[in-house]
């Protein structure tokens, strides 16, 4: 394919992103070229363009990709083109390393991942390695299925690594923790959400959604939790997880990037409590989260933004003004 494409592109670790002009990318042997129909806003590409995390620069952001194939490169199968594909933070593993060869290429010691160490979705066109990628669902919109491609993979890696525990709190109600709320509240469970104690909206969209219980980060529930997953990257709230659990109870953190975890009192992880954290996705993520039975059950509440706006998009992530999750638009 030939032709022009629009990429928004993060040159290094300024904060912000640029609008560029550039070819349109062939896909290689393996590959995926697609148009982006949609691109989630993840806290992860602030990372990115905050220089928090490990990227590429320059490169294009974005990991929560909605894009329908208009090429397939060598040797690919099971897509054609038309076919609507989601396009996920693990963008390749190496497929050789201890741990690929154990299942676990989340842990992969030379991967590759969207929006950071090869190009991303905030841009008209993108390819992917096509073993990385996912069909989707009928019934979800392009811009109401890219925050699964994230919020929703890395939300239901969390969630079923925090146990079967009926009461759940939710540390940070932002994109994951709102499409994860839907899906346990579904499945019977109780769910506690935390927010900043400044964000009563916060609070109110998280019982609009059918939350038990809603209140700041520096309370205690009312209730002991079965198990905690915090999506904030605030490392204080480790501590204060630990205390709102029950004795055997589980802290699941589930961001790329956290701030320092304080010191705390061992009284508080005693009695066979837990801290353990979520590293990328794995492909059986995807293929078991991405159904009718599972996605389909959830509704992103979705702030849309052309994609020109990218850094508008980003500035209101990172001053929380979103509610729900924000999708960049071509």
């Amino acid at each position: 394919m030939t032709g022009q494409m629009i990429a928004m592109v993060c040159d290094g670790p300024d904060g912000s992103v640029r609008e560029e002009r550039r070819d349109v990318p062939v896909s290689g042997r393996g590959e995926l070229l697609v148009e982006v129909l949609a691109c989630g806003v993840c806290r992860t590409d602030l990372h990115v363009v905050d220089g928090e995390i490990p990227a590429n620069y320059p490169v294009v952001p974005g990991h929560e990709i909605v894009g329908r194939v208009i090429a397939l490169g060598e040797g690919v199968s099971g897509f054609a083109p038309g076919q609507r594909v989601g396009i996920p933070w693990l963008g390749k593993a190496c497929g050789t390393c201890e741990y690929c060869r154990e299942g676990r290429e989340n842990l992969c010691d030379h991967p590759e991942f969207t929006g950071a160490t090869r190009d991303g979705g905030y841009a008209t066109h993108a390819v992917a390695d096509a073993r990385f990628c996912f069909p989707l669902p009928e019934g979800l919109s392009d811009t109401e299925a890219a925050p699964l491609l994230c919020a929703g993979l890395i939300g239901w890696r969390a969630y079923r690594m925090a146990g079967p525990g009926r009461r759940l709190g939710l540390y940070g109600f932002g994109a994951a923790a709102h499409i994860l709320a839907q899906l346990a509240i579904d499945q019977g469970r109780e769910v506690y959400a935390f927010t900043r104690a400044d964000d009563a909206a916060g609070r109110d969209f998280a019982l609009s959604l059918g939350c038990h219980w809603a209140g700041s980060s520096e309370e205690l529930p009312p209730e002991e939790l079965d198990a905690a997953i915090l999506f904030a990257p605030v490392g204080a709230l480790v501590p204060a997880a630990l205390k709102a659990v029950r004795k055997g109870g589980r802290v699941v953190c589930a961001g790329i990037h956290m701030s320092d975890i304080p010191s705390f009192p061992y009284a508080d992880l005693w009695g066979e409590r837990e801290i353990v954290s979520v590293a990328n996705l794995t492909r059986e993520d995807g293929t078991s989260f991405l159904t009718p039975e599972i996605a389909g059950k959830v509704k992103s509440h979705v702030v849309p933004f052309p994609l020109a706006d990218a850094n508008e998009a980003l500035r209101r992530l990172r001053e929380g003004e979103i509610e729900g999750a924000a999708v960049l638009v071509p």
